[in-house]
């Protein structure tokens, strides 16, 4: 039997898996039960994923996109926007560009398609978990590059700038900005920056805070507008 899986504080990582066929969710929540996650609810289509999660608390949610009565990406944007902690893997059969960044606009932290191994979701869902970014190989690019494109358009009212002077941020909190505007992980950041990674998630918690951004999405076309991603 599998180690139990730990987040940060130490207790077991909650999961919750959702998709709409019965044969391939009993499968996934049976693999990542297996490798040691909690998995605390299944669902099998948004309005049922809707209230599950919000009586179960999962720590990661494992979600597909295409499901009856409620699409994923509504799915996400619900649980993300009343609890910003909780981490959406996207696990879905789609690999088109649109589909991945509506998924990432929506609050999903990660986007990996059902082509994964067994032990690709294991470690997607692992590095979810702590807060890493998790894409298919080749959709990372294509996600900063559309937080590039964002980053281009004018800024949307109510920007923090707007107020006066721009938030005040340490040395190490803009070091870390640009490190994630860059694309890095959490743990390579903290590899980088040799300090340890619940140490990097702390300075992006607080820069959240004093930018009054959601999450990190806003917080990477925040920093690609400051040209934080250049050199």
């Amino acid at each position: 039997m599998s180690e139990q899986r730990q987040g940060d504080g130490g207790a077991p990582v909650k999961v919750m898996v959702v998709d709409d066929h019965p044969m391939w969710r009993d499968a996934v929540a049976r693999d990542l039960g297996e490798a040691g996650f909690d998995v605390v609810a299944t669902a099998g289509d948004g309005e049922q994923a809707v209230r599950r999660a919000r009586a179960a608390s999962p720590d990661v949610l494992v979600l597909d996109l295409n499901l009856p009565a409620k699409p994923g990406v509504q799915v996400c944007k619900e649980l993300v926007g009343a609890d910003p902690r909780l981490r959406v893997l996207v696990l879905s059969a789609s690999g088109e560009h649109a589909d991945v960044l509506e998924a990432v606009k929506s609050g999903a932290t990660g986007y990996l398609l059902k082509s994964a191994s067994t032990a690709e979701l294991i470690d997607a869902v692992g590095r979810t978990a702590v807060g890493d970014p998790v894409f298919t190989p080749g959709l990372a690019g294509l996600v900063l590059g559309e937080y590039r494109r964002l980053a281009s358009d004018p800024a949307p009212a109510g920007d923090t700038e707007e107020s006066g002077a721009a938030p005040q941020l340490t040395d190490r909190e803009t070091e870390v900005l640009r490190l994630v505007a860059k694309g890095l992980s959490y743990k390579q950041i903290a590899e980088r920056l040799v300090i340890s990674h619940r140490t990097v998630q702390n300075h992006v918690q607080n820069t959240l805070g004093k930018l009054q951004l959601h999450n990190r999405v806003e917080l990477v076309r925040y920093a690609i507008e400051r040209g934080l991603d250049d050199g």
